[in-house]
């Protein structure tokens, strides 16, 4: 599978991880995650491949999930009602996240990246 990097434009970490996966020469394939985020199937497939919690998926520090309360709503959520959040809008999902089928990517930390993306 081909690397899907799902970012912001406006996003700082988004755009390091970018610049470090294009300095690295890492092909990928760039998705605006406001104007297309990732899939109900794709959210469980790198669920599945990662082996995370879901709420690792969420943006914590974003406005939308301040707005919206999630820190008290989602413990009571079940994990569809979770994906389908995540999935409703893009703001709410962690970025940059990358994925290649097989590893994913949270946020951007340049020895996890090193780990994982110049390794593969």
């Amino acid at each position: 599978m081909t690397i899907q990097f799902f970012g912001y434009p406006k996003c700082s970490s988004c755009n390091k991880a970018s610049k470090w996966l294009k300095n690295h020469e890492v092909e990928f394939v760039q998705h605006h995650i406001v104007e297309t985020p990732p899939s109900k199937e794709l959210i469980k497939e790198m669920l599945t491949a990662s082996g995370l919690e879901l709420k690792k998926f969420f943006n914590t520090s974003g406005t939308k999930y301040r707005e919206l309360q999630l820190k008290e709503k989602l413990p009571n959520m079940t994990e569809e009602e979770q994906i389908e959040m995540l999935v409703s809008d893009g703001m709410l999902v962690k970025r940059p996240l990358v994925f290649d089928g097989k590893h994913l990517t949270l946020g951007f930390k340049e020895e996890e990246f090193e780990h994982i993306w110049t390794n593969n």
